[in-house]
């Protein structure tokens, strides 16, 4: 069984969610849920992983995988400077 909410299960279509773990898709469950997910799902979200690695995450993916405004969302939340 899946680790992911039901809730969230409409966000990753393209995937097998048996195969998806929370260890081995960290990025990819880490990306749909900032871009996707409501309150329960980011709290869901921040139980799941450390704040440093979900910050680690927006900073080395964040301009790639999430479009403005969630990109200056996530930086003003997670008190990330923006690149000069």
């Amino acid at each position: 069984m899946n680790e992911i909410p039901a809730s969230l299960t409409p966000f990753f279509q393209e995937y097998d969610l048996e195969k998806l773990t929370l260890e081995r898709s960290a990025g990819t469950i880490i990306e749909r849920t900032l871009q996707y997910g409501n309150r329960a799902e980011i709290r869901w979200l921040s139980s799941q992983y450390p704040p440093q690695r979900i910050r680690d995450w927006v900073q080395q993916w964040g301009e790639m995988a999430l479009p403005e405004p969630h990109l200056t969302f996530w930086r003003l939340m997670l008190e990330i400077a923006e690149p000069e």
